[in-house]
């Protein structure tokens, strides 16, 4: 990303508009970033404190919204950096290390989300749709072994960043800057069509197939009598809203990555459109981090139980704090009762009556 403004040729330059919305991303970037992490890091930080402190066991969909909710709270960690390098004029004083790995934290949590997705739509498919057929989705161990399955997958996709993400000195703007330097153009067609087709249209096709039936199963009210289904039916469709969001925050950035393949076989016409795409590009990418900070607040709006759970929570530490207020006051009020009558017990004994 760099911004050329001394040319004199720019008035005349029919990508002139190009170096101006650059301007103003520039500006707007920190600001936009700064707003995601303050609302998506307290937020994803209390779906971890409910899910860890809540008293009945997690079930399957919690697992893996706990852990959707730890990839949105490592992402949210990561956001800052970004936001103040860009502040400076994209020249990163955090060293290489932090390059590579705060580089690999943001694309894991991607990857890590849209299977975690997966995983949900699939338990939600199996609870709703075939409630009867035993399945290792719908148990806790299982789960586990999944998520760690999905931990392993978003590192593994991730390792060409940690390698070939570096700290290097870039002419323009004249900084030393945190940039992903391949060792061919090549590279970044790979990565955009693994990221498009493996982490993208392949787990969309699996989703979009279980979401049809789970749609058709909520429509069809014969089995939904039953307490334990009406629960069910309850937490899809919360997992139905996490994921409308995710395709509307999501969806845009992996349009402009497969754009972007295009460009580079020279199948978009023009230097304006690969301006105006690599703009985009931008805007689609901050789109996709803002989903981190709306998931938190879709639970808290849409899952009725997650908000009951939320309350006894914190309701219960609240009480703990006011018992323990009370212990300590009615202690106090005892210890000068005993204190009173101690005292006019020695006064009988030595024969002094007073009046208080």
């Amino acid at each position: 990303m760099s911004v050329n403004t001394s040319s004199p040729a720019l008035e005349t330059d029919p990508c002139d508009p190009y170096t101006t919305a650059w301007l103003w991303l520039s500006y707007l970037q920190p600001f936009f970033l700064t707003l995601v992490t303050a609302v998506g890091l307290p937020g994803n930080l209390m779906v971890l404190v409910v899910f860890c402190l809540q008293t009945k066991p997690c079930t399957v969909a919690d697992i893996y919204l706990g852990n959707l909710a730890a990839a949105d709270l490592m992402l949210m960690s990561c956001l800052p950096f970004w936001a103040l390098t860009i502040f400076q004029g994209h020249r990163w004083d955090f060293g290489e290390l932090l390059c590579k790995l705060v580089n690999v934290v943001i694309s894991m949590n991607y990857i890590c989300s849209i299977f975690f997705l997966t995983l949900i739509c699939v338990d939600r498919y199996f609870a709703l749709v075939k409630p009867m057929t035993p399945s290792p989705f719908r148990r806790r161990s299982w789960a586990r072994r999944f998520c760690l399955l999905i931990w392993f997958l978003g590192f593994l996709f991730s390792l060409p960043i940690l390698i070939y993400r570096t700290v290097s000195y870039v002419k323009d703007p004249g900084v030393h800057a945190c940039i992903l330097a391949y060792p061919h153009p090549e590279w970044t067609v790979y990565q955009n069509l693994s990221r498009n087709v493996l982490c993208f249209v392949l787990p969309v096709l699996l989703m979009t197939h279980c979401t049809r039936h789970i749609v058709a199963s909520l429509k069809d009210g014969g089995m939904l009598g039953l307490p334990s289904l009406r629960a069910e039916k309850k937490a899809t469709h919360l997992v139905l809203a996490v994921l409308l969001v995710f395709m509307v925050c999501w969806g845009p950035y992996q349009l402009m990555r497969f754009l972007d393949t295009l460009d580079y076989f020279d199948l978009t016409p023009g230097c304006l459109w690969g301006h105006v795409l690599d703009i985009g590009i931008e805007l689609s990418t901050y789109l996709a981090y803002s989903n981190s900070a709306i998931n938190p607040l879709l639970l808290v709006i849409v899952g009725r139980d997650f908000r009951r759970r939320v309350g006894e929570v914190f309701g219960r530490r609240v009480r703990r704090g006011t018992k323990g207020s009370l212990y300590h006051t009615v202690s106090y009020s005892s210890v000068n009762r005993i204190n009173d009558t101690h005292r006019i017990s020695l006064d009988k004994n030595c024969g002094i009556y007073t009046i208080s």
